[in-house]
């Protein structure tokens, strides 16, 4: 049997687990699939998930700290500057396949321009997928938002963990009221399904995507890879 996981510092938010478990029976493989919180990331811990596990991956807030640790990079992550995979000591990174995955399928015109709220590691993988189907971009940190002006932006995407489960309550502090049906909003939380973003979203008419189609697909890169 086959060993992964996904670590971070908490994970009571995580589906990851279900997905897998779901995917193992289903094609009948060999494998299990475990949720590692790990309180404090250091060289140990890292080189002791190389040894006892064949691939895993990685979830906030340790995207980027975990590059030290480990033995290189991909191009991709390297340019990104965030993993969210790891095999044989090597970091890779498949968020911004699942977020450019996700928007092509809900979309069937491309936003021209987006802002993306967050600065952390699934912002900068998300701000590499819409550099790479050339939709100009900015990104903000969720602190300087002071319910900010959306109007100049055709999409808006939340890479914090505003609204995450437990937190379901909190949003992004943009300026909903100026919201139309011409808006994209989509939410890389997708525990809950809805979150607040994408209700107040929806309540205005924009178009919302919630994060499982993401997680769904960034998961899938990580079983070919670590299959490959």
């Amino acid at each position: 049997m086959k060993h992964y996981g996904l670590i971070g510092q908490s994970l009571s938010h995580s589906w990851s687990a279900d997905f897998f478990a779901k995917k193992f029976e289903c094609e009948s493989i060999d494998a299990d699939y475990r949720l590692l919180e790990v309180p404090v990331l250091t060289a140990d811990a890292v080189d002791g998930l190389n040894n006892k596990l064949d691939g895993y991956n990685v979830t906030i807030p340790y995207k980027e700290r975990i590059i030290p640790f480990l033995r290189a990079l991909e191009p991709v992550a390297a340019a990104i500057g965030a993993v969210n995979i790891v095999k044989n000591g090597v970091g890779y990174n498949s968020d911004w396949i699942g977020f450019k995955t996700a928007l092509r399928e809900a979309c069937e015109q491309m936003p021209a321009n987006a802002l993306v709220l967050g600065q952390g590691g699934a912002a900068k993988a998300i701000a590499y997928a819409l550099n790479e189907m050339g939709i100009a971009n900015e990104m903000i940190s969720a602190r300087g938002l002071d319910n900010l002006d959306v109007n100049p932006f055709q999409l808006i995407v939340n890479a914090t963990p505003l609204g995450m489960y437990p937190d379901v309550k909190t949003f992004p502090n943009i300026d909903y009221e100026s919201l139309t049906p011409k808006h994209v909003l989509f939410d890389c939380v997708y525990n809950p399904a809805q979150t607040e973003f994408l209700r107040l979203g929806k309540v205005k008419g924009a178009i919302v995507i919630g994060g499982l189609r993401m997680l769904e697909e960034q998961a899938e890169a990580s079983w070919r890879l670590w299959n490959n």
